[in-house]
Parts: structure tokens; C-alpha cells; sequence
């Protein structure tokens, strides 16, 4: 868990908080069609429980927050470009909302996937 200590107490800030603004952040990056679990038991766990942070991973290493996600691109963009897009929008969206700098994101593709629009043209 975060902590930030001031002169008033602590600051705690859990890694589903965390989580959550990765998530709302990876929703409005180009090239992004969702995100996917990280294994199987996980995807099961997602079937019933239905949590928004489903395939976004955080981890708080004394001062370092790492976040780990797993993604589902558009087939035909170019994936290491979305893939920068992803980190550094959730780099911005996370350090501006906490006030804490982001030590590191991992962009894991999971898969490619052809858009509804795409399908109805051919």
C-alpha cells in the first residue's frame, strides 16, 4: 500500500485506487479494443466478480509504484506505438491524480482484435 506521511498523519492509497485510474486511463488510449486477464484464474475470478481494474496490476515497493497491464489491441495499428501511448497516458493520469511519480509501467499484449467497424466494411 502507499504511503505519504505529512505534519497532519498518513496518507494511505491502495493499489485498487491506483488501479482504477490506470484503467479510466487505458479506456481513452487509441488503439486499445480492452483489456484481458493475465491468466486463466484470474479471467475466471473476472467472469463473476466483473472489477473494473480486471487486467491492471499495481505494486508498491517502499517509495515506487509499478504498474503492470495487459491489453487487447486493434489489429492493424502499429502495437509499439500504442503500446508508448498506454504507459505514458497512465504515467501522466496517475502521477497528476497522487502526486507521486510512477517508477515503472509494463504494457503486456495480450492479443489483436478486428474492430465491429473493420468487419462490416469487408
Amino acid at each position: 500500500m502507499g504511503e505519504e506521511k505529512t505534519t497532519l498523519g498518513s496518507i494511505n492509497i491502495s493499489p485498487t485506487a491506483v488501479a482504477t485510474i490506470a484503467y479510466q486511463a487505458i479506456l481513452q488510449s487509441y488503439g486499445v479494443v480492452g483489456l484481458a486477464p493475465k491468466n486463466f484464474a484470474e479471467g475466471l475470478a473476472q467472469t463473476i466478480t466483473k472489477e473494473p481494474s480486471r487486467g491492471v496490476s499495481v505494486h508498491f515497493s517502499g517509495e515506487d509504484i509499478d504498474i503492470d497491464i495487459h491489453i487487447i489491441v486493434e489489429y492493424g495499428t502499429r502495437i509499439a506505438s500504442v503500446a508508448d501511448s498506454v504507459a505514458n497516458a497512465i504515467r501522466f493520469q496517475v502521477e497528476k491524480a497522487l502526486g507521486m511519480p510512477v517508477h515503472d509501467v509494463n504494457v503486456h499484449i495480450q492479443g489483436l482484435r478486428v474492430s465491429r467497424d473493420d468487419e462490416a466494411s469487408q
